[in-house]
């Protein structure tokens, strides 16, 4: 006798959830995530090596955050990297034996959580460990001091080896994007679904106006490689506004001339502004989605990105914006040339990003734990059924 799906529902949307973060020490694309997860199980625990409240939005303060041990430790907003090694020990001392279901929310630390037998480790996966498994690329664009340069190899071989015995242990693994679903497999030989990350749509809006800048919203990190905007954008001599605030910050300010202009931190209304009046956002990395595309799109306003990554599933080539082939200056200008002559819709490029909206992701979610926990269970006759 087939079951209502809203027996079904009944059944699994009392199983008690946590989920687990990397770490809370600033707010970019996972925050975001962790955000809607949070919409979307409301009474989960979130459980995470520390937290940084004054660098989040005051909101996160209401929500259930248990940090581990690490919490107390010296100086965490200036050298929350040099404690590399303790992180797998934060993440192995949370007790969670009273949850059906752990939700990791992880790139790196997160997904190496310890679960008894009958509970169900999910990882929704950002990316392998980057650190770990892109070595070469991490130690080239870090600004890492000389003793810590030559120790961090040693500490990286012995997490590579956690990163594999902890992915073992991993039940389900969900990607954010069919690059990172690559990853997965030639990193821990896993299939994986794929749900993207989501954006709030209603943030966002076509403006009436458009002004003469160009947009760059990016932590200032290394790899996201700002610097190669600023080496062309001094070169086009054409306004350009960097959005936010990272490492690299003052080694970028001391590059750019007069025409760049840094706002660091905004408001969330102020982005969505920049975003919708820009006339393009320039994307230059290489990420495992990028969700700053999407706010632009769902702004009506199209991207010039490096066509790699996460970039090449969301933005349409010539419809919703266009790529460059080089990670050089020279390719981007080449790009900033060729977006002059193409005229974009900002209907059409709304119309695409409502794809990727915040209702979406958690309706799939959602529906996506409750399948894996009934799969997990041995109910597989009510998830073919259902789902």
């Amino acid at each position: 006798m087939k079951c209502s799906k809203e027996m079904y529902w009944r059944e699994y949307s009392e199983v008690k959830i946590a989920i687990v973060h990397d770490y809370l020490n600033q707010y970019g694309g996972a925050e975001k995530v962790l955000e809607a997860l949070h919409e979307a199980f409301p009474k989960a625990p979130m459980f995470t090596s520390f937290f940084l409240s004054k660098n989040l939005p005051p909101y996160f303060s209401s929500f259930d955050i248990r940090p581990s041990f690490m919490q107390n430790l010296p100086l965490l907003q200036r050298h929350f990297k040099k404690y590399l090694l303790l992180y797998p020990y934060a993440m192995e001392s949370f007790d969670l034996k009273e949850f059906d279901v752990v939700l990791s929310s992880s790139s790196a630390f997160a997904k190496g959580i310890r679960v008894l037998n009958n509970t169900c480790h999910i990882s929704y996966c950002y990316s392998p460990m980057r650190f770990a498994w892109e070595t070469d690329y991490y130690l080239s664009q870090e600004k890492i001091d000389r003793v810590y340069r030559v120790l961090l190899p040693f500490a990286l071989s012995r997490l590579r080896r956690w990163d594999l015995k902890t992915a073992s242990q991993v039940r389900f693994f969900i990607g954010i994007s069919k690059y990172i679903q690559k990853k997965i497999k030639k990193t821990y030989n896993r299939n994986c679904d794929v749900i993207y990350p989501p954006v709030d749509l209603t943030s966002f809006s076509i403006s009436k106006k458009q002004k003469d800048y160009f947009l760059v919203l990016s932590r200032q990190n290394a790899y996201k490689r700002i610097d190669l905007v600023i080496e062309a954008f001094n070169r086009l001599s054409l306004p350009l506004i960097i959005i936010g605030t990272g490492s690299h910050e003052m080694i970028l300010k001391k590059m750019a001339k007069q025409n760049i202009k840094f706002l660091g931190s905004v408001s969330q209304a102020e982005v969505a502004q920049y975003m919708s009046e820009c006339r393009a956002l320039v994307f230059p990395g290489v990420e495992d989605f990028g969700i700053a595309p999407v706010e632009a799109m769902a702004s009506g306003r199209p991207v010039i990105a490096y066509a790699d990554g996460g970039a090449l599933e969301t933005v349409l080539d010539t419809v919703t914006g266009i790529f460059f082939k080089e990670q050089t200056p020279e390719s981007l200008m080449d790009a900033v040339n060729l977006f002059t002559n193409i005229t974009f819709n900002p209907q059409v490029i709304r119309q695409h990003a409502e794809q990727f909206d915040k209702e979406i992701f958690k309706k799939k979610i959602v529906e996506i734990i409750y399948e894996k926990a009934a799969l997990f269970n041995d109910k597989k006759s009510l998830a073919k059924n259902y789902f």
